[in-house]
């Protein structure tokens, strides 16, 4: 009995846990590049009742007893799956078509990396600096802040598929102006560290960072100027999702109290 308690209370820790991912993804789902998160199971260890050499009469028996002592969560992982575009009045909006990242500077001085390509100029001492909306600046393919001339037109900046900013001469025709915006893949995205405001940290298991500028075995990723990637939530199926995790929380919690009371049925048992 106690341990049919035991593996319904890890079902419904495990459940719960379901239902705040769903509700993550749910909270999510106009964040601009959010990828969905999905969790994941795997049961505990089993308990052996019996061998399967073992019987009543000494017999060999080809199949063993055991029994499961409930589940856990193994993992929550981020599906990087491509989010529909959506049209944006900035000149500084940048959508990524591909499997590439944006790459920015924390507060810390370390590199992050994100597919919300929501970005903004800001004055600063040297020129105008692309930045996040948080003022984080926003790495070009050398790994050095993006900052453009001060006595540019920012509305007359462009960018090319390949990440290249543009700007017109006196003729009005663009003209490279030497700064491409950072582009970077991993082998393992799902194995970044998820941080606040859509930033990844690099990880072991993420594996090292691959600039698309300096390694050509790997297929380019498009940037689209004046549109914005929305998050790859499915609202439907995570709904579904959600119906499912709360009916498996209520039957292990059943499960809880039918044991329980089978519990309290036996000590009422008079010999």
């Amino acid at each position: 009995m106690v341990r049919s308690l035991w593996s319904a209370a890890s079902g419904m820790i495990a459940q719960q846990n379901n239902v705040d991912t769903i509700s993550n993804n749910l909270a999510n789902v106009n964040t601009t590049g959010y990828k969905t998160e999905v969790a994941e199971f795997k049961s505990l260890l089993y308990q052996t009742i019996q061998t399967k050499t073992t019987s009543a009469n000494g017999e060999e028996k080809p199949i063993s007893a055991q029994v499961g002592l409930g589940v856990r969560n193994s993992s929550i992982t981020s599906v990087f799956t491509q989010g529909n575009f959506f049209a944006s009045t900035s000149d500084t909006a940048f959508a990524l078509d591909g499997e590439g990242f944006f790459a920015v500077r924390g507060q810390d001085g370390e590199n992050y990396y994100t597919r919300n390509g929501n970005f903004v100029l800001s004055e600063g001492v040297t020129g105008l600096t692309l930045s996040t909306t948080d003022g984080l600046p926003v790495l070009n393919s050398q790994g050095n802040p993006i900052v453009f001339a001060r006595n540019i037109i920012a509305s007359k900046i462009e960018i090319s598929g390949d990440g290249q900013f543009t700007y017109p001469d006196a003729n009005n025709n663009p003209q490279p102006m030497g700064i491409n915006i950072g582009l970077f893949q991993f082998t393992n995205p799902s194995g970044l560290e998820k941080t606040d405001s859509s930033l990844y940290k690099v990880t072991a298991a993420s594996g090292a960072v691959l600039n698309e500028a300096t390694n050509a075995n790997l297929q380019k990723t498009s940037v689209n100027q004046g549109y914005l990637e929305g998050s790859n939530v499915q609202v439907v199926d995570e709904m579904v999702n959600l119906i499912v995790a709360q009916r498996a929380y209520e039957m292990n919690s059943k499960a809880i109290k039918a044991s329980d009371e089978m519990m309290q049925q036996a000590n009422t048992l008079r010999g």
